[in-house]
Parts: structure tokens; C-alpha cells; sequence
């Protein structure tokens, strides 16, 4: 055989083979998301965790009001840790700051299994968050995210005080002043109580980031199965005042 024909013969088989190896690795892919995101078919451990959005947030808000009276609920942990140890169904997930002082199990009055709480300072969605969230929504079935900002908070103090000095903390800290920088920005355009009205705009911001990330949180926005709302978690009274709701 010619060194033309050879070549013309392989040139006819490579888009058929290109073509299999793409069908393989879709395939694939197909199976590996199918497994990760199964739905568990037997009863859910905590039953009275499935709710509608609207329910839930109606849910996480009368816990913080019992929070706020000091008349907190005895949490059976015993039976919850049995009912608990196959699976999990919260009814809702939190992004809320790190702080100490910031505890959304006790802020909303909530047992084992009732939250799915996601940490950093700042309280901002990040890539991991955000798969955090995706996890909790399509395999978990929560249907509300709460983004929980608070007063004070240093995380926000110290990015306005970078960008006011335009000088960069130390050590992996401007990661996080990159992430919250863009309401900083807003809040210094805008003066007055700068710190309150960044930490506002953080968790506006925030909010809209993750009703806006595809292709899981948004869809389920869109078919009314998730709620992303935002609070203010009061330091002196333990309140959380709802903003961004939607």
C-alpha cells in the first residue's frame, strides 16, 4: 500500500475513533455524576426536615426567636444521633462568618441533622462553598440557604482598612479581602456607617452569587424547590434581621 493510501485510510478512521473516545468519556462522566447525586429511596432520618422553602425559613426564624427569649428547646441528642447515623436530611444550609461569637446551631435553636453550616470569615461563597451548597440542594434536598453576616465583623473591618491604607495583611488573609473587597467598595463609595453598610452589602452580594451559580443552585431557584436569603445576626440580642429575601 502507498504511503498516500495508508495516510488517507488512518485520516477516515481518526474522527471515528475522536468520536468514540468523546461518547466513552461522556458516558462516563453521565455515570459518575449519576452515582454522586442518587437520591436516597428509603425514609429520611429526620421527616420533619422536608419542607417547603418558605416553611423552612419560617422554621429557621421562630428558632431564632425562641433563641433571642432564652427559652431554647431540649435537643434530644441521644435519639437524634441514632437517627442520624445512616443518612441526613437538613432543612436548611447556612454560609455564616467563623466567628466565635456566630454559632447558627444555637442561633436558631436547631438539633443535629437540622443544618447544613458552611464557615469562613466573611461569610463569602467561595468555589468550595459553593459546591458545598450544590451538594446540600441536589443531594441533600435542603430547600433554603441562608447567608449569615453579623455585626463587627473583622473580616470586613480589615478589608476596608487594606483598601483605606492600601497596604495587603499578612500571610493567606488578602484571600480573603480579595473576596470581600467588592462590597467594601460599594459601602466606601457610599459613606456614613461604612462597616454596617459593607457587611450589608456583603451578604447582598453573596445572595446573588449563589442564586446566580449554574448549573445546580440556580435551577432549583428557578423550579421553586430552593429559597437564598440573607441575614444580620445581631451581636447584643442575638436577632437575625432577614434582608435580600427572594
Amino acid at each position: 500500500m502507498c504511503d498516500q493510501c495508508s495516510q488517507d485510510r488512518f485520516n477516515q478512521m481518526e474522527p471515528s475513533r475522536r468520536s468514540a473516545m468523546l461518547l466513552t468519556v461522556s458516558a462516563l462522566s453521565v455515570a459518575f455524576a449519576g452515582r454522586a447525586f442518587a437520591k436516597d429511596t428509603k425514609p429520611p432520618p429526620k421527616p420533619q426536615n422536608v419542607l417547603s422553602p418558605d416553611a423552612a425559613l419560617k422554621r429557621l426564624m421562630d428558632g431564632n426567636a425562641r433563641y433571642v427569649d432564652g427559652v431554647s428547646r431540649r435537643h434530644d441528642f441521644k435519639h437524634e444521633r441514632e437517627a442520624l447515623a445512616s443518612g441526613q436530611n437538613p432543612f436548611a444550609a447556612v454560609l455564616s462568618c467563623a466567628d466565635s461569637r456566630i454559632a447558627p446551631e444555637y442561633a436558631f435553636d436547631t438539633g443535629r441533622g437540622d443544618l447544613f453550616v458552611c464557615r469562613v470569615a466573611g461569610n463569602f461563597a467561595g468555589t468550595e462553598t459553593i459546591a458545598s451548597m450544590e451538594y446540600a440542594v441536589a443531594v441533600l434536598n435542603t430547600p433554603l440557604i441562608l447567608v449569615l453576616g453579623h455585626d463587627a465583623c473583622g473580616a470586613v473591618d480589615a478589608t476596608l482598612k487594606a483598601l483605606n491604607d492600601n497596604t495587603s495583611p499578612p500571610g493567606h488573609i488578602p484571600a480573603l479581602v480579595d473576596a470581600i473587597a467588592p462590597a467594601a467598595k460599594v459601602a466606601m463609595q457610599q459613606g456614613g456607617e461604612v462597616l454596617d453598610k459593607a457587611i450589608r452589602q456583603n451578604v447582598v452580594d453573596n445572595v446573588a452569587k449563589l442564586k446566580s451559580a449554574a448549573p445546580i443552585l440556580d435551577a432549583a431557584v428557578e423550579q421553586g424547590k430552593l429559597k437564598i436569603a440573607g441575614g444580620i445576626y445581631r451581636l447584643t440580642t442575638g436577632t437575625v434581621d432577614l434582608i435580600a429575601q427572594g
